[in-house]
């Protein structure tokens, strides 16, 4: 449990965090997803421009290809993963993300080939969000994007650390700042946790553990 004691040398605090809660007044739809819009060419709909794009990109990428890609075969799996994104209601989602990708590559700053469950998705292959092929290494779409399991999908990507400021504001001045933010995680070790990551025998802590 808190006490007042805590902020015994800012009382202020506590008032002004009632007022902000007084004049804070939010409804939200639970289970809705809520995304920036994308805009798509005028006459296509955001599902039509994905389709396009992943076409367009597939037929590059399996150009470029240096190993036997059966053509048939890529876009079944294709075709596939457009129906589900499309059921699920998430086509934004990944034209958001190819977008600011894009962008990077574009103008120079480093970006990760991608890793995690998205690897697995030929659509982000063809859109170059990921540069990992996953028909040749067996990789499953449904750990990333599965119809019978609704969560929201999510693309692990890597920006240049020195760069990567570019790519966030270019998603702020393109999206809005009230529709962007940057999510942190935080962790605590437990009093046993940090007992256990002391040095045998000496009492002292290894580096990093307090």
């Amino acid at each position: 449990m808190w006490s007042a004691d805590w902020f015994s040398d800012v009382p202020e605090a506590i008032e002004n965090t009632v007022k902000i809660a007084n004049d804070c007044s939010l409804d939200l739809e639970l289970g809705k997803v809520y995304l920036p819009n994308f805009k798509v060419p005028d006459g296509m709909t955001r599902e039509h421009y994905l389709e396009h794009v992943a076409k367009d990109g597939l037929e590059v990428r399996l150009k470029e290809a240096r190993y036997p890609a059966n053509r048939e075969i890529y876009f079944q799996r294709l075709e596939y993963e457009l129906r589900v994104i499309k059921d699920m209601g998430f086509a934004g989602y990944f034209l958001i993300v190819w977008d600011f990708i894009n962008y990077a590559k574009k103008n120079g700053i480093p970006v990760g080939p991608g890793r995690g469950s998205g690897a697995g998705s030929l659509v982000a292959f063809s859109l170059r969000i990921t540069d990992l092929d996953p028909l040749p290494y067996d990789l499953i779409f449904e750990r990333f994007l599965n119809p019978e399991r609704i969560s929201m999908p999510d693309f692990d990507i890597d920006f240049c650390q020195d760069r990567r400021g570019e790519v966030i504001q270019y998603v702020t001045d393109k999206y809005g700042e009230k529709n962007v933010g940057q999510i942190v995680t935080f962790s605590q070790l437990s009093a046993i946790e940090r007992h256990q990551r002391r040095r045998p025998g000496d009492g002292h802590s290894l580096p990093g553990s307090e």
